[in-house]
Order: C-alpha cells, then sequence, then structure tokens
C-alpha cells in the first residue's frame, strides 16, 4: 500500500471529521444520517491515519508530493 494522500489532503479531512462528528452528537438529525456522518468520519479518520485512500487508486489520483 503505497501513500497517496499528501499533508493537505490530510488536514482537511480531520477537519471535515471534526464538523461530522459534531454535528452527529450536538444536532437534533434522523438516526440513519447521523449512523451516515459517524462512518464517514470514522473512514476519514482511518484514511488519513494511514495516509493511503483506495478510491483514489482506480482513479489514479495522488496528492502526495513526489520525493
Amino acid at each position: 500500500m503505497t501513500r497517496n494522500m499528501g499533508s493537505a489532503d490530510r488536514i482537511i479531512r480531520v477537519i471535515l471529521a471534526v464538523v461530522m462528528l459534531v454535528l452527529a452528537v450536538a444536532v437534533k438529525l434522523p438516526v440513519a444520517l447521523t449512523v451516515i456522518l459517524v462512518l464517514l468520519a470514522v473512514v476519514f479518520l482511518v484514511t488519513t491515519g494511514i495516509a493511503y485512500c483506495p478510491l483514489y487508486v482506480p482513479l489514479r489520483i495522488t496528492t502526495r508530493r513526489k520525493d
């Protein structure tokens, strides 16, 4: 698994994950939407932690700088 996420991409994902988790907890939303927000936040945090996005592979995208 080659890293394909740059630091800016990772920072944006962490910010989005935090916003989604805050919305899921603080705002009265339908249960289905709350579950979707939490799952997306977890996916964003996991992919940020490993710096690899599986969706980028078939699209041949990388936001990581070349060394």
